[in-house]
């Protein structure tokens, strides 16, 4: 079998993230990321920053989000989540790419709300705030 292939975060995406996770506004926003596989990088391919996006806009590989969590009690918080699907429908070789990425994505961006998806049509505001749910 093939050995997993770990890649690297770029550096301007690794210092994106440190900023995103101190970000000052209220709204929900996301980094997502890609895997650039000729140069073996995890690199930035979009920020999203409105009040409201669809959550169809999330249906990618590697998403760094930063979600306004209203809690029962009326508190708000602003969890930073890493959600990680496995890309549908590409080479069994890019797919090993993304799975052996993760943790060093996960790791270098210190991240500990980390929630994977298997049909990205399964990612919903319900779906997020129901995982969201066991950090109380």
């Amino acid at each position: 079998s093939e050995s997993l292939v770990v890649c690297d975060v770029a550096e301007d995406l690794v210092e994106k993230l440190r900023k995103f996770r101190f970000r000052k506004e209220t709204n929900n926003a996301a980094i997502i990321m890609k895997i650039d596989k000729d140069k073996r990088l995890v690199v930035l391919d979009e920020e999203l920053e409105r009040n409201n996006f669809s959550f169809f806009n999330l249906r990618k590989t590697f998403i760094v989000y930063s979600y306004k969590y209203q809690h029962d009690d009326g508190r708000v918080s602003y969890p930073l989540c890493f959600i990680f699907s496995s890309p549908v429908g590409c080479k069994p070789e890019q797919q090993m790419m993304y799975a052996g990425s993760k943790n060093k994505l996960v790791q270098t961006a210190e991240l500990t709300k980390v929630f994977e998806i298997r049909n990205t049509e399964d990612l919903t505001e319900e779906w997020l705030r129901e995982k969201l749910g066991f950090f109380h």
